[in-house]
């Protein structure tokens, strides 16, 4: 049986590169996502991390940055050969996170950063097992993902609880765009994590920066008062 492609796949192949052109300014992901999901990481010098699903290699260019070892994934092969050509030597490869990290041995990671990830991965339950896997004790798992609350996705279903493809169409990336993803309540947030073996930590619900207010005026009022992302710390028990 031939394996269906990541749903979301062909979406980044097209976006790619307008992706990487624009991902380190962009306002809702440098100046809101971003801060957020960096400020649960700790001091990562030294410390062996997994990029998990890298894009073109912005996180992981911080980790380096901060003198992390870094292992880095993306299922799209062009989002892996612009994070290659943006990292250098660093070990970025095509890898599908719905299959097993066989190439990563168990307890081999400190930390796994899975930066606005999980929303196009219907079944969490198999990834963060292998999360857990290939954690050392005490290590830690750190991810974004859209608010299950944000103004536009839970309008589009009639069940808040089920969890389902939505589509949105993107416009901050040049041309229109359609991207799927899935959409799920808190609560399965939640108990994905601890059915795996995690302990919530800290959660965030990040308000924009000054710098997104600078960018964006319009929607900075709009997003201090209305989640749009959600971002995790949780540590393996």
């Amino acid at each position: 049986m031939v394996k269906d492609k990541p749903i979301a796949f062909d979406a980044y192949e097209k976006l790619a590169d307008a992706y990487a052109a624009k991902i380190d300014t962009k306002p809702h992901n440098a100046y809101l996502e971003r801060p957020a999901t960096l400020s649960l990481l700790p001091e990562v010098k030294g410390k062996r991390v997994l990029d998990a699903g890298c894009g073109p290699g912005v996180y992981s260019e911080w980790l380096l940055r901060h003198e992390a070892k870094v292992v880095a994934v993306d299922a799209s092969p062009r989002m892996v050969e612009l994070a290659k050509k943006r990292l250098g030597k660093l070990n970025v490869r095509v890898h599908d996170l719905r299959d097993p990290l066989d190439f990563l041995k168990d307890a081999s990671m400190d930390i796994v950063l899975a930066p606005l990830l999980m929303d196009y991965i219907e079944d969490w339950i198999p990834v963060f097992k292998e999360f857990y896997r290939i954690l050392v004790r005490k290590g830690l798992f750190v991810f974004s993902m859209e608010h299950p609350f944000a103004k536009g996705l839970w309008q589009k279903s009639e069940d808040y609880f089920k969890v389902e493809i939505v589509e949105e169409k993107w416009t901050g990336f040049g041309a229109p765009i359609s991207m799927p993803s899935f959409k799920r309540p808190l609560e399965a947030v939640v108990s994905s994590l601890s059915s795996s073996g995690f302990r919530m930590e800290k959660l965030l619900e990040p308000r924009p920066t000054l710098e997104f207010k600078e960018k964006l005026p319009e929607d900075y009022e709009m997003l201090s008062k209305q989640p749009s992302f959600m971002c995790i710390r949780a540590v393996k028990v």
